[in-house]
């Protein structure tokens, strides 16, 4: 049975485990608010730029483009996102279980496919088990800017066009609500998959459709992923902050059982010392 020494140790050093715990918590909620709005005011430029591809794409001039055709695919390529730290609950092990599983599903050779990861956590995972990565990023800030992904984003989608990869699929994170964040698999190119634009404008093209084509389609791509990691950032803070307040309260209850357990052992102390001293007692009359 513990001591009571070790039992009051263990209440102090849970007490500071809260503490840190429930600090991590409100950086992560403070955090997590700058990242919903970055994620926010990027959508209405990506909405825009889908709008006029699509226009070009759906229109009568027959005006067509390579990022826009599907071909046999030999390889594939995996932009896979994930973060630089632990601490958030499932938030890593959920998306990289998924990838791990479509992969194994898909592929029966290393040579089928390629994988760009963003985040410590995803690379470590993937180079442990041997498994081909064609380009890393790591120390992304919490509030990242364009310019902080646009080589790893221009450069994956030059593979594309120089037939590096056939088709190329991204995997993050959703961030539905602090407590929800749904493992997501969007495909970037071919972009196939635009649909139709909700919103019908008439545009006049300058020089030419195909020379703003070509100039739109690679950025809508890298817009693609830059909206999917700032989505991916949300996600990493919500499901942090829903760790952190998770172990905040064990921590708390885990506190209240000890010091239960503590009074009932202080109590049982002072019961013998009275019953000694009782006992002495009597033993002297």
């Amino acid at each position: 049975m513990a001591s009571l020494r070790d039992i009051k140790n263990r209440i102090n050093s849970t007490k500071k485990t809260k503490q840190i715990t429930k600090a991590m918590q409100m950086v992560a909620a403070a955090k997590l608010n700058r990242a919903q709005e970055n994620a926010k005011r990027f959508e209405p430029y990506t909405d825009k730029i889908r709008d006029v591809v699509v226009s070009i794409a759906s229109g009568s001039s027959g005006t067509s483009h390579p990022m826009l055709q599907e071909r046999p695919v030999k390889k594939t390529g995996y932009i896979v996102i994930t973060s630089d730290r632990g601490l958030a609950g499932a938030y890593n092990s959920s998306v990289l279980r998924a990838v791990l599983k479509t992969i194994n599903e898909r592929h029966s050779s290393t040579d089928e496919y390629g994988i760009i990861v963003m985040g410590r956590v995803g690379r470590d995972f993937f180079k442990k088990r041997n498994m081909p990565i064609i380009h890393e990023i790591t120390g992304l800030s919490d509030q990242p800017a364009f310019n902080d992904v646009k080589e790893i984003a221009s450069s994956t989608v030059q593979m594309f066009a120089d037939e590096l990869f056939d088709e190329l699929y991204l995997w993050y994170n959703h961030f539905v609500s602090p407590i929800t964040q749904t493992v997501t698999e969007k495909k970037v190119l071919p972009l196939t998959d635009m649909g139709d634009s909700d919103v019908k404008y008439s545009y006049e093209y300058e020089p030419s459709e195909e020379a703003i084509l070509e100039q739109l389609l690679p950025q809508y791509a890298e817009s693609l992923i830059y909206g999917a990691l700032l989505d991916g950032k949300a996600s990493e803070f919500g499901a942090r902050m829903t760790a952190m307040s998770s172990a905040t309260d064990n921590a708390t209850a885990l506190i209240d059982s000890l010091t239960l357990s503590y009074n009932r052992a202080r109590q049982a102390a002072i019961t013998q010392e009275i019953t000694e001293i009782v006992g002495g007692a009597a033993a002297l009359e």
